[in-house]
C-alpha cells in the first residue's frame, strides 16, 4: 500500500511506545509521522527535546498552517488542537477540550481520516480514557488502515480497549509488530 501518512494517538503509558517506534524508523522514512499524545498543558519544553533524543527522523512541534514532509515526526503542541488540512497542512486551535483533552486525538484522527483516506495509517496506543476510539472508527470508516496495540502489553488499557468496542481494527500489535509493519512502508 502507499500510505501518504501516519498517525499515532496516545496517552498514559504510551511515551515509551512511542520513542521504540520513533527509534525504530528508517532516516528516509517516507510519510509524515503525526503525534497525539495527552500531556500537562502547561508544561512546553522537554517533550520534543526528550522524544528527539532517540528518534531516526527528526521530531517537531508544528506551527499553524506547516507543510506537512515526509521523514518527519510532527507532534501536537501542548493544550492546541492539532488538525491535518487537505492542502497537507496542519491547523492549531484553541477551542474547547473534546474528551477532556486537547489535544484531542479523535479532532486529529478524523481530520487526517478525510485528508489522507484509504492513504492513513492510524494507531492508538495505551491510555487512560477513551480519547481516540471515535477517530481510529473514522479512519477505518474512510478506509484507512487501524492498528490498535495490543490492551494485554499496555501499561493502561482504557483508550485501546474502548477503540475495539467501538470499531474493528484491522490488525491488534504488540509494540513490536507494529514497528515491523511501519519499517515495511517504503
Amino acid at each position: 500500500m502507499n500510505y501518504k501518512a501516519i498517525i499515532i494517538g496516545g496517552s498514559a503509558g504510551s511515551f515509551q511506545v512511542v520513542t521504540k517506534i520513533l527509534s525504530s524508523l528508517p532516516q528516509t522514512f517516507p510519510v509524515p509521522v503525526l503525534l497525539c499524545l495527552h500531556r500537562l498543558k502547561h508544561v512546553r519544553s522537554g517533550f520534543v527535546e526528550a522524544l528527539s533524543l532517540k528518534s531516526n527522523i527528526p521530531v517537531e512541534e508544528p506551527y499553524d498552517k506547516d507543510q506537512l514532509k515526509p521523514g518527519r515526526a510532527y507532534l501536537a503542541p501542548a493544550n492546541y488542537h492539532m488538525y491535518v488540512e487537505l492542502a497537507n497542512r496542519i491547523a492549531l486551535s484553541t477551542e474547547d477540550a473534546v474528551n477532556h483533552s486537547r489535544p484531542s486525538i479523535d479532532l486529529s484522527f478524523i481530520t487526517a481520516a478525510y485528508a489522507y483516506r484509504e492513504k492513513l495509517v492510524g494507531i492508538i496506543l495505551s491510555g487512560a480514557n477513551k480519547d481516540g476510539a471515535f477517530g481510529l472508527k473514522k479512519v477505518h470508516d474512510c478506509g484507512g488502515t487501524t492498528l490498535v496495540q495490543d490492551p494485554n502489553e499496555c501499561e493502561v488499557k482504557t483508550m485501546t480497549t474502548a477503540a475495539l468496542q467501538l470499531t474493528k481494527a484491522d490488525f491488534v500489535y504488540t509494540t513490536d509488530q507494529i514497528i515491523k509493519f511501519l519499517q515495511k512502508i517504503k
